[in-house]
């Protein structure tokens, strides 16, 4: 199993921009990757995937404003994101898929003025 640690959350204004980081302890190329998010009171969502061959995937709701992007010989998954909203502020997770998911311990994302 794959050991996952998000970084790069924080408080930031309405408009603004942050960028995440999710570093694996090991070789990455095999897996899908991706971010999620979760509210408090609410479930867990998708955010953004990146297949093995570097396909991408948005939710409806952050097109045009987040880019995910993977760097295999790093081992790090970055998330961009830009045109922040309120309404973005969650925990973020990054999650590693193959045969079974892995789970980072997540990243607070505050969006507020």
């Amino acid at each position: 199993q794959v050991q996952l640690v998000e970084s790069g959350g924080g408080l930031v204004q309405p408009g603004g921009s942050l960028r995440l980081s999710c570093a694996a302890s090991k070789d990455i190329s095999i897996y899908m990757m991706g971010w999620y998010r979760q509210a408090p009171g609410k479930q867990r969502d998708l955010v953004a995937t990146i297949t093995r061959g570097g396909d991408t995937n948005y939710a409806d709701s952050v097109k045009g404003r987040f880019t995910i992007s993977r760097d295999n010989a790093k081992n790090t998954v970055y998330l961009e994101m830009n045109s922040l909203k309120p309404e973005d502020s969650a925990v973020y997770y990054c999650n590693a898929r193959r045969i079974s998911s892995s789970w980072g311990q997540g990243t607070q994302v505050t969006v507020s003025s």
